[in-house]
């Protein structure tokens, strides 16, 4: 079931036309929709728990802002400009979202690259730790963003393996084989010195954005909070009030699905609900399209899939079939950078050994399945109440994976975008959206 070589995901536009095609709603109950959340504005939307939305400062370091994000149970979070305490305009009091996305996109790639230069051998490393990346400094090379940290990597690792932590000196170890051998010093190095140690959460914004800051204001309406979390794929849209300098309230896909689900009993709600998922156009991709992985396949290549194609998840499937047997998601990975024993052997650790240590430790959750004859409601409720961010949808004894449902699916099952409706908003963000 894994996507095949060359395709794409549909653009924006494209998803959410062919979505809004297949649907079998009345065209009038889906105008009434759309003009009524239209009318609907975001400061009826209920706050954050505690009320306060959770900031980043951009000093923060990758390790603290893993830990801070891991203790809210968040997977994004406004990052505010060490520089901003006393500005009195938001744009320029935020430096933009981190996501978990990104973090992990970052410490991996590095670690990746500090591997690297541990397969020419503990001399070669050395040598590369202590010449001219080491004792010039990358930013003096005129390097910036990713390739600055690259050489930063490469000469703590180096640095490491001068001072014996390497196994035979002068000996060539392939890059697996040498990481695998510095175990969890690899990474108390990695974590303990640079780039890790001082990398701040600004640079990694800066470098891994992974979506625009897009805030919308208190009088805005909730169709384009609806329109912004479904056809434009934004996971969160905060929220500031003109008068205040600070993100008032985060809107997440996961708080409308469950606010959605706090409107049964209401007609047109209850009406939507009842409809199969087929008459709503989903799931929207053929069983061919599903982006699935192996219980055998190393972790790092359920990252790279979920990376290449923007998604969130995967489905873990074994035999002819794709029968699901797990799921893997960007909050599963965060513990490859909270667990020591974990990351010093995550480039052989396998989706499958990953998934048991986290049952061991109560971290695991079975996947979240429904068949393809299910109606919505039900697609609501369990997304809701399991706090997951996609539903599989599965056929036969056997549980093969025929599709994936997510949350932005639900959520434009509710409205369509009316003509000319963000002409007037965002500018070149918004372009920017499209484009993806």
């Amino acid at each position: 079931m894994a996507k095949e070589k060359g395709s794409r995901l549909p653009s924006c536009d494209a998803y959410f036309e062919a979505i809004q095609s297949k649907k079998k709603l009345p065209y009038s109950l889906q105008v009434c929709l759309t003009s009524a959340f239209a009318e609907v504005p975001v400061s009826s939307f209920p706050e954050v728990p505690g009320g306060k939305v959770i900031e980043i400062p951009g000093e923060t370091s990758v390790v603290d802002a893993v830990q801070i994000l891991s203790e809210h149970n968040i997977m994004t979070a406004p990052v505010r400009n060490p520089d901003g305490e006393n500005i009195i305009d938001w744009r320029e009091r935020y430096l933009g979202i981190i996501d978990y996305a990104a973090i992990v996109l970052w410490v991996l790639e590095n670690a990746e690259l500090a591997a690297v230069a541990l397969s020419a051998g503990s001399a070669t490393a050395a040598g590369v730790g202590a010449g001219a990346i080491g004792s010039i400094g990358a930013a003096a090379l005129g390097a910036t963003g990713p390739a600055a940290v690259a050489g930063l990597t490469i000469a703590a690792v180096g640095a490491a393996v001068a001072g014996g932590m390497a196994t035979e000196k002068g000996t060539g170890k392939d890059a697996p084989s040498a990481a695998g051998q510095l175990g969890q010093d690899f990474y108390k190095t990695l974590y303990q010195e640079e780039p890790f140690k001082s990398t701040t959460v600004k640079s990694i914004v800066e470098s891994y954005r992974w979506s625009p800051f897009l805030p919308v204001g208190l009088e805005s309406s909730m169709l384009t909070v609806l329109l912004l979390l479904s056809k434009y794929r934004l996971r969160s849209v905060p929220v500031v009030e003109s008068s205040k300098p600070y993100v008032k309230n985060f809107i997440t896909q996961t708080a409308v699905v469950r606010g959605l689900q706090q409107c049964k009993g209401r007609d047109w709600f209850d009406c939507i609900a009842a409809y199969p998922l087929s008459d709503l156009g989903l799931p929207f991709m053929s069983s061919k399209q599903v982006i699935s992985i192996k219980g055998d396949d190393l972790i790092l290549e359920a990252f790279k899939r979920m990376k290449d194609n923007c998604i969130g998840g995967l489905p873990v499937v074994e035999g002819p079939r794709c029968k699901i047997v797990g799921s893997v998601s960007i909050r599963d990975i965060r513990f490859l950078l909270l667990r020591p024993e974990l990351f010093a052997i995550f480039r052989q650790l396998t989706v499958m050994d990953f998934l048991k240590t986290l049952e061991s430790n109560g971290s695991l959750s079975p996947p979240v399945t429904c068949s393809a004859d299910a109606c919505l409601g039900n697609v609501i409720d369990s997304l809701a109440s399991k706090f997951v961010h996609r539903i599989y949808v599965v056929e036969g004894d056997e549980q093969a994976v025929v599709g994936v449902i997510t949350l932005r699916d639900v959520i434009s099952c509710f409205i369509y975008e009316p003509p000319y409706h963000f002409d007037k908003f965002f500018g070149s963000a918004l372009q920017e959206l499209r484009s993806r």
